[in-house]
């Protein structure tokens, strides 16, 4: 079984995608559409997605700005 890592989501000017932050220097690589976690909101963990249309979203979390979500994948 996998271990699952908890960090922060952060955008990626660089690159122009999200990624996800666990550490100082420890980075999850960017993320992709489809690409499957959770979301800490409302003080319980919500299984969603990545994705893009206009921009980036998650698939059923309403946000004005995914940047600093506590995100485990």
């Amino acid at each position: 079984m996998m271990t699952q890592r908890t960090g922060a989501l952060i955008f990626d000017e660089t690159a122009d995608r999200y990624d996800i932050r666990f550490d100082v220097n420890d980075y999850y690589g960017g993320l992709h559409c489809g690409d499957c976690m959770e979301v800490f909101v409302r003080g319980k963990w919500k299984p969603t997605r990545m994705e893009y249309g206009d921009n980036w979203y998650l698939v059923g979390i309403r946000a004005a700005d995914l940047s600093g979500l506590r995100v485990r994948i």
